[in-house]
């Protein structure tokens, strides 16, 4: 059990100064921004209470917040000044100026960075919260949402999660009864018979003492290892939505009347003053005050360092870690075997590693078998997930973040799509808009690609083109054993989220592995020297180009990307520079795949231009899908002929 303390003793006088100060946060903002002294700003200005929450949590706790929760933040720790910086999205801001007002985050204070995606932080919140339990921790996640974002599916799926795990995870969800200007009350799911009366505490959130009183028992029944609790929260949203809203157009005024005799703190103020535990002349001086510290903050936030433009792509990506040779040996073997000997080596030198993925447990060992015997060995490292691809992304975001290695497998890549909002706005863009404080490492690997007729649209995509187009993801695509070994070992301990996408056409094709050397992102393999034409390909295609090669009858150099983010480009120049002539080939659509993206980097760079011989050219998948029917599958890809002929028209 944790010896870290909770925050000091609740104290009603002080938590109505820092309600106050949250309020008045708020207030200097919105004038500020009608000052032209900003771009946006969103308002916590009737939440406020919720911030009694933090007087209940230890510092080893994580909060995964969402826009609304000034009050909270200040309560968990985070300065007025530091709200003030980001406001002016200023240099010295938690996110150095990336992230909008309201967008909070500090790894000091286990704050998890907020996403503007709606609900977007409820399964990093249960990843982190699997992450507590598997550690042995007594310690608790807190995810707070708004009441339009319950209706998002990863909400739950989250909840699905935490009960399942049975998580020390509680859900805030604050109830403010508008998604911007559309009333929520039709659409909540606790209006609707979803969920279990007795999962759900109904909460008047407007008042500390029920905050305390319901948060009390959810974190204590979370600490004690009973699992999560929903809390919904009554209260109301004292302002419009956001700057760039006008409640009063949607909202009867008398309805804005009444709610102000609900605010938060004048709820507070009166039960003190009639209390007698604060009289005017101290309820004045407070006022005084909390303008002060007001005025001070954001006149010097206003006059701090501005972004530096240089800076613009830092914390992109983390830094690069030297790769080591991958544990299998020489000898004839597969890259099933290849990964699954690399995996067990993985789960023995490291018990942070966990894997979690579809079947991926015993006795089936993934739909290829690539996991087969580990969770035998490693049952409390190797698990298997749920039908839910944004539960693989999500969890894995958290739970990398809380401290662990995630090593998680989709299905195909094909089904990615229910998890491309957790990649996108989670995964992607954790390091870069939290200025580097908060990261995420993970591998998710996945069977690739066509060339194995029966799999339709649903079982032969590539994909590799939209991921690479995704800035902070790594992404490779391996065709051999030891480079499928090499990447993913070296994913497995680098610093940055990592796509591994298994060509499973050559899944079981037995191969002769030589020698077993490191295999460093973003270094291509020459695997063939040549002097008259580069070939540059990757993953299923390298089998076509090796035939083409020799079917053309011209000296070919063919070059391996293995990993396409980041992109060899020094060794593609100089193969060019030897031959002159250039093909890229790849299984992937040609509009915006990834051959398109080498194909203008070679051609825009005038060094690189004037070494050309002739105009390059791509081989490819047209833009279409693959049909289930093998005639409507081989005539979608590209082959051998189509590759041979690109070759002739290079030496032409």
């Amino acid at each position: 059990m944790s010896t870290k303390t909770s925050k000091s003793t609740f104290n009603k006088l002080e938590f109505l100064k820092l309600m106050m100060l949250s309020r008045e946060g708020d207030r200097r903002e919105g004038i500020l921004l009608r000052q032209s002294k900003g771009w946006f700003q969103v308002s916590g200005m009737g939440h406020e209470a919720l911030g009694a929450l933090a007087y209940l949590l230890r510092e080893d706790d994580y909060i995964f917040p969402y826009y609304r929760d000034r009050g909270l933040m200040l309560a968990r720790g985070l300065t007025n000044r530091e709200l003030a910086l980001a406001y002016f999205a200023k240099r010295e801001g938690s996110s150095g100026g990336r992230q909008m007002p309201g967008h909070y985050s500090s790894r000091k204070h286990n704050v998890f960075s907020v996403c503007t995606l709606t609900g977007g932080n409820c399964l990093p919140a249960c990843g982190a919260a699997w992450g507590m339990k598997m550690d042995g921790k007594d310690s608790v996640t807190i995810a707070t949402i708004g009441d339009a974002a319950a209706r998002q599916g990863e909400f739950y799926e989250a909840w699905a999660f935490a009960v399942q795990e049975n998580l020390p995870v509680v859900f805030i969800l604050e109830d403010n009864k508008y998604g911007i200007s559309t009333p929520t009350e039709k659409f909540m799911p606790f209006h609707l018979p979803l969920f279990d009366k007795d999962a759900v505490v109904k909460v008047d959130g407007r008042h500390p003492d029920n905050i305390l009183e319901a948060g009390r028992t959810a974190i204590e029944k979370a600490r004690s290892g009973n699992g999560p609790t929903m809390i919904w929260l009554d209260i109301d949203r004292l302002s419009s939505h956001t700057s760039s809203d006008d409640h009063r157009v949607y909202r009867d005024l008398k309805d804005i009347e009444e709610m102000q005799l609900r605010d938060p703190i004048r709820l507070l103020s009166e039960e003190l003053l009639s209390s007698g535990e604060l009289d005017e002349a101290a309820f004045q001086a407070m006022q005084d005050d909390v303008f002060k510290i007001v005025d001070e903050d954001y006149i010097a936030a206003e006059k701090a360092e501005d972004p530096i433009a240089e800076e613009t792509t830092r914390d992109c990506w983390g830094t690069e870690v030297d790769a080591e040779a991958p544990p299998i040996g020489s000898g004839r073997q597969t890259m099933v075997s290849a990964i699954n000997t690399t995996f067990r080596k993985a789960l023995e030198n490291d018990p942070k590693i966990v894997f979690f993925g579809e079947d991926i447990e015993d006795p089936k060992g993934g739909v290829f078998g690539v996991t087969k015997g580990l969770s035998e060995a490693f049952p409390k490292q190797v698990f298997n997930s749920p039908l839910a691809e944004a539960t693989i992304m999500g969890v894995a975001v958290g739970l990398s973040a809380y401290g662990w290695r995630p090593v998680f497998e989709l299905q195909f890549i094909d089904f990615i799509a229910p998890g491309w909002n957790q990649i996108t706005g989670q995964m992607s863009t954790l390091r870069w808009r939290s200025y580097g404080e908060w990261k995420c490492p993970l591998v998710i690997y996945a069977p690739y690609g066509a060339y194995l007729p029966g799999g339709s649209l649903w079982h032969s995509q590539s994909n590799e083109g939209a991921l690479a187009h995704v800035p902070g993801l790594r992404v490779a695509v391996p065709s051999t054993p030891q480079d499928a070994a090499g990447l993913l070992w070296s994913a497995i301990h680098g610093d940055d989220p990592t796509f591994v996408l298994v060509p499973k056409h050559i899944f079981r094709m037995q191969i002769e592995v030589d020698s077993v050397e490191p295999v460093p992102f973003g270094v291509a393999n020459v695997v063939k020297e040549g002097s008259d034409v580069t070939i540059v390909s990757y993953g299923n295609t390298m089998e076509l180009v090796h035939e083409a090669a020799t079917k053309s009858g011209v000296s070919c150099e063919i070059i391996d990307l293995r990993s396409i983010v980041p992109c060899d480009y020094e060794t593609i120049t100089e193969s060019v520079a030897k031959t002159g002539r250039l093909v890229v080939v790849h299984e992937d659509t040609k509009t915006c795949g990834f051959g398109q993206s080498i194909i203008s980097e070679m051609v825009s760079v005038p060094e690189r231009f004037d070494l050309f011989l002739s105009p390059p050219q791509l081989v490819c998948r047209d833009d279409v899908h693959i049909g289930y029917n093998p005639i409507y599958e081989y005539a979608a890809l590209p082959d051998v002929d189509q590759v041979v002929n690109a070759i002739n028209i290079v030496m032409e």
